[in-house]
């Protein structure tokens, strides 16, 4: 009875499958049931305590009231100085935005650029909200496959292929969720020399990961690499994952000034400002040395390392190393056709994610969330005394698992019985 009351845009939108799995592993907890969540998008360290201090000096300095729409002054000039420095990008306050997490930037692009008949291009494996995002602004998703042995990139030729005159928008996410692919200079600059015969195209980098990389591995923006394309850039970044600030949401964002500008009436006319505390956090974390992250980037290693040895370990799992974010996309597809010690097949990635959840008590998400069928995703941003009991629970239940007999074998068994 109630469906009728709803718009149509709600039949084109799924909710949130990250946000799902967590509500499922907080009902299973309710129950008195110890889960291990290795599904959820979110480093377990400490927000540093000199960005928490600025937050809380703002409170206690009366920084409580309306700010600008699109950010303060402080915060503006500390993004600017930011891309400066990190990225060789300089930009005018007009053309800077900040909003309550990167992912409400995102959103308010898309909704000031897309309409009906217009469509995005998206590489798969994606993020999981950029196909929503899309069709809650009346666009059409065009999912483009990557493939694993090819580091999980889009590739020239297939962005060619993609494009069409009903293009808008290219979303280019690097480093990768849920990969951790990053694209270097030069494959950058192979893109962008498609994207420079494609005057209709826009493209959005997401940056969100952009200090999380290991191994020396260097980071390099689209906009950095390809100057001529400036004018359709936009640049997404935020605080949620480099500095550990998930439930602080604040993020930001640069591109040109047309485009910032529809972005911040669309906030003005929504949540307003990001928070006022939030905001001054944001100054501190962007004005003062990262100190922290080299000892973060060690741990990380660490535990990446440790459930890369158990999968290397499980017979049907596998997987690349990532060369940055903090998740492993681990192909199970081995595991796909085995049955359960009770006799149930595991028939694709969710029921392998589901014999996961309910019979070790670890949570993943599967591939078929991030447009990539036969994967797992697993985020191995928490305790290592977790991590290493989450590994172990992964490969004993992975051992329980029996290969699931034919149909010609079992009516062999039959007749021997």
């Amino acid at each position: 009875m109630s469906a009728q009351f709803l718009a149509p845009r709600m039949r084109r939108v799924r909710p949130s499958p990250t946000a799902a799995i967590a509500d499922r592993v907080r009902a299973l907890q309710q129950q008195g049931i110890d889960i291990i969540s290795l599904g959820l998008g979110e480093l377990d360290f400490a927000t540093p305590a000199a960005i928490g201090q600025a937050g809380i000096d703002a409170i206690r300095q009366d920084e409580t009231k309306y700010t600008a729409v699109g950010g303060t002054v402080a915060l503006k000039a500390a993004i600017i100085n930011k891309f400066s420095h990190d990225n060789d990008l300089h930009f005018t306050a007009q053309e800077v935005i900040a909003g309550t997490g990167a992912k409400q930037l995102i959103f308010n692009a898309l909704q000031a650029t897309l309409s009906s008949g217009l469509e995005a291009i998206i590489p798969a494996p994606y993020w999981v909200s950029y196909p929503d995002m899309v069709a809650l602004a009346d666009g059409e998703s065009v999912i483009v496959a990557t493939q694993e042995q090819a580091g999980w990139k889009l590739t020239p030729q297939s962005l060619a292929a993609a494009i069409t005159p009903r293009t808008r928008w290219l979303i280019l996410n690097s480093p990768s969720n849920p990969t951790g692919a990053l694209y270097s200079r030069e494959e950058l600059q192979a893109l962008a020399e498609i994207l420079l015969a494609a005057p209709q195209v826009l493209i959005l980098a997401d940056d969100i990961y952009e200090t999380l990389r290991y191994d020396g591995a260097l980071f390099c923006t689209l906009a950095q690499a390809a100057p001529a394309l400036r004018e359709r850039i936009l640049t997404v970044n935020g605080f949620s994952k480099g500095f550990s600030m998930t439930g602080w949401r604040l993020g930001y964002a640069a591109g040109p000034e047309w485009l910032i500008s529809a972005m911040t009436t669309l906030q003005s006319q929504s949540t307003s400002n990001p928070c006022s505390l939030a905001q001054a956090a944001g100054v501190a974390a962007l004005t003062q040395p990262a100190d922290f992250l080299p000892q973060w980037l060690a741990t990380l290693v660490r535990r990446r390392d440790r459930v890369m040895a158990m999968i290397d370990q499980v017979d049907g799992l596998s997987a690349t190393a990532p060369q940055a974010a903090f998740y492993i996309f681990a192909n199970c597809s081995g595991l796909i056709g085995k049955s359960t010690p009770t006799g149930v097949q595991l028939r694709d990635d969710i029921a392998v994610a589901d014999y996961l959840l309910t019979e070790a008590h670890v949570a993943t998400l599967p591939g078929t969330a991030f447009g990539t069928p036969g994967y797992l995703r697993l985020a191995y941003a928490l305790d290592d005394a977790l991590l290493e009991s989450a590994c172990q629970k992964i490969a004993n239940a992975c051992g329980e698992l029996c290969p699931t007999l034919t149909e010609h074998e079992s009516v062999g068994k039959a007749v021997l019985r």
